[in-house]
């Protein structure tokens, strides 16, 4: 049996990748920090998934088995001996995985190993390029040519969406994960060193920068914006927000924006643009997946950064001359998020507070009083004021 090594056991981890793998006849090893739930995978081998709709199906994924990244050593080992690997662990994480990485690396390059393609499922731009320089930092200059020859940084998109699990779920079952019924695994095909493998569900995607902005610019953007308006208008969960005709709107414009920016700039299909943006309002009803509004909308900073979902896609749109003034709104929406549990949020508020909306634009987004999208905003704040949503 191949064998697949995975970073990260958490939502996207045990949710997506381990589905996939153990539906493609892999044993899958998890590579975790967090004791509990390696313990629980070591001992338990398999772990329930529930699919969640109208009906729910619960599958059980088997062949599993997990080491604790902190021991090197054992990480190590399976990575020289790896068939796939991935990671899921976070943006903020992926630093932190690089020295267990790089020990198996250098192990499987002195055994003469087969090249090892790396599915880097992380939600940032050049991911893959990201985890090789801090590799090559890490890594003897002996091992750097086999670094480039030998590894693949295979980026992902997932649009699988995997709500954080309630107190009580867990207590029901810690390693048990609610996700969407999509399942799709878009890669960059032309990052692969080895043979594409056949993993369900995968995807190769040529022209993957485009891609990757679709998946940033279309979906999160719009999930986003959902969650910001929606917090606006009282409501908890996303599946309550894309029900209000008012923030559907006004999603549904901010996100046409984004599909016609797309459209000009990477010469993507408007029929398809505009398929994909409909079929992400339709999940977003899912009232089973249970999303709270809090957990899309955390961390404004980095979702207002200069190369994010929403600023980000404002700047595509006025490079492709685009006026995005509903992207601006939500941008707008996103200062007055009041969370006073997210350290994103109060500073983001604090910041606002202290100069305004340019403000916040300046020292997070990284706009300069010059450029359009600073009166956009503003004027999407005096909307978003006059219709009663801001005080």
């Amino acid at each position: 049996m191949k064998t697949a090594v995975h970073f990260g056991a958490g939502n996207i981890g045990r949710g997506f990748l381990g589905q996939l793998y153990f539906e493609s006849g892999y044993r899958t090893v998890f590579v975790d920090v967090m004791e509990p739930v390696v313990d629980a995978l070591r001992a338990r081998h398999g772990y329930p998934i529930d699919i969640v709709g109208d009906e729910t199906e619960r599958i059980l994924v088997e062949h599993v088995d997990a080491v604790n990244g902190r021991d090197l050593e054992a990480v190590a080992e399976v990575i020289a001996k790896a068939d796939i690997a991935s990671t899921a662990v976070g943006v903020n994480a992926l630093p932190y995985i690089v020295p267990a990485l790089a020990k198996g690396l250098a192990r499987r390059f002195e055994q003469g190993g087969a090249p090892l393609d790396i599915i880097v499922c992380e939600n940032l731009i050049h991911a893959g390029s990201f985890l090789r320089e801090k590799l090559r930092a890490q890594l003897p200059e002996s091992c750097h040519a086999a670094l480039d020859t030998q590894v693949g940084f295979v980026e992902a998109s997932i649009g699988r969406m995997v709500p954080v699990m309630t107190g009580a779920q867990k207590a029901a079952d810690p390693l048990l994960v609610c996700v969407e019924a999509f399942c799709e695994l878009p890669v960059d095909r032309d990052a692969f060193r080895g043979p594409i493998p056949n993993i369900a569900h995968l995807k190769p995607i040529p022209n993957f920068d485009a891609y990757v902005e679709r998946k940033l610019f279309v979906h999160n953007m719009s999930h986003a914006a959902t969650a910001y308006l929606g917090k606006l208008h009282g409501h908890e969960y996303i599946w309550q927000a894309i029900r209000d005709d008012k923030v559907r709107e006004l999603v549904a414009a901010a996100t046409a924006e984004s599909c016609e920016a797309l459209a000009r700039r990477r010469g993507l299909d408007r029929a398809e643009l505009e398929a994909h943006r409909l079929d992400l309002v339709r999940r977003y009803h899912n009232k089973a997946l249970a999303d709270q509004v809090e957990r899309v909308a955390r961390d404004p900073v980095r979702k207002l950064g200069p190369e994010d979902r929403i600023i980000g896609a404002a700047k595509q749109c006025v490079e492709a001359g685009v006026d995005p003034r509903h992207i601006a709104l939500v941008a707008a929406a996103a200062m007055h998020y009041e969370n006073p549990e997210d350290p994103g949020a109060v500073r983001v508020r604090e910041l606002y507070r202290g100069g305004g909306t340019f403000a916040v634009l300046q020292e997070i987004g990284q706009i300069d009083a010059g450029s359009p999208i600073v009166a956009w905003v503003a004027d999407g704040e005096e909307q978003l004021r006059r219709e009663g949503w801001i005080n």
